[in-house]
């Protein structure tokens, strides 16, 4: 029996999460998948990796003094954190928390930006060196030392939900939260689905454009970008991902990566720490793994935002602008 034989129907479900929104677009015989279900996913990742529940595991974890015992979420995550630390040589880290307040990302309000002797002070107590497992637990060096998986949590969640849609039968779905999307299957009239590709309107502003329409197929798709998330000095933009090395926010061409990969917790841990290397070191990086392809917009040495993307990437391209 063909896709378009079986009479799949087209259901969506929306919300709001992880201080973002999300969507699932779905295909089945009839409607089998409530939000109620959706939402108690996603609540139940929140009293895991939420910094905005002080209940949390991740919340106890950076009040604890040597730490705690993980969940299955929250090992499955960290466990994903420091194999692409080691991957990255560092770039990718999630003890940058600290650092983030201290720039004024976790709390804008009134904050002034650090100087030398602040993040002076903090750099002794950032760095994945300073974590390490017991069985289930996760051990902290220092009191000090405490983590943050918003550069990874909702590419997991993204992928906890497609395994949610696969064990309940359906294999045609479109998940997104945040900008993140997991792909699996076609549309209810058997055609791919589409999304489109944003890069930055220019280097001033934090005004985007589609660039592309890409499709994906089994895949999953996220983008990092410096030109949304930034705080100012005068007239310098300092963008919102930390280097774990300098304590200082990352200096790079590159603007935004844009990733695909056969999962989304691996393309959303990855970009961010792509942000953090030189175009070519991001490029080459990219290329030595067969299962990812990336998007680039980058800053010339004119100053002028321009594009490049890897042999794999143009193969998904369906249009340009």
């Amino acid at each position: 029996m063909s896709f378009q034989e079986q009479k799949q129907h087209a259901f969506s479900i929306y919300g709001k999460a992880q201080g973002t929104s999300y969507s699932i677009i779905y295909s089945d015989k009839a409607e089998s998948i409530r939000k109620t279900e959706v939402d108690s996913i996603l609540s139940i990742i929140d009293q895991s990796m939420s910094l905005y529940d002080s209940t949390s595991l991740i919340s106890r974890f950076n009040r604890s003094s040597k730490g705690i015992r993980l969940d299955t979420h929250f090992l499955a995550v960290v466990k994903k954190a420091f194999q692409i630390n080691n991957q990255t040589d560092g770039s990718f880290d999630i003890t940058v928390g600290p650092l983030l307040k201290a720039w004024g990302f976790r709390d804008k309000a009134g904050r002034d930006l650090p100087d030398s002797s602040t993040i002076a002070k903090l750099m002794p107590y950032i760095g994945m060196k300073h974590l390490r497992f017991r069985n289930n637990r996760l051990i902290k060096k220092h009191p000090e030392v405490q983590i943050d998986l918003n550069g990874i949590a909702q590419g997991y969640t993204v992928d906890l939900l497609a395994s949610h849609l696969q064990r309940k039968g359906i294999m045609n779905f479109l998940v997104e939260l945040g900008g993140e999307i997991r792909v699996e299957g076609k549309k209810p009239n058997g055609d791919d689905f589409t999304v489109g590709v944003e890069r930055p309107l220019n280097n001033t502003d934090d005004r985007s454009q589609i660039r592309h329409q890409v499709v994906i197929r089994g895949k999953a798709l996220t983008t990092s970008g410096s030109y949304q998330n930034y705080v100012m000095r005068g007239k310098e933009r300092l963008s919102h991902l930390m280097d774990p090395k300098t304590g200082y926010p990352i200096k790079s061409d590159i603007v935004s990566v844009t990733l695909l990969a056969s999962d989304a917790m691996t393309a959303d841990g990855y970009d961010n720490a792509l942000m953090a290397m030189r175009l070519e070191d991001a490029i080459s990086f990219v290329e030595s793994f067969s299962d990812l392809e990336a998007y680039f917009v980058y800053q010339d040495s004119d100053g002028h935002l321009t594009d490049t993307m890897t042999y794999g990437f143009k193969k998904i391209i369906i249009n340009n602008n």
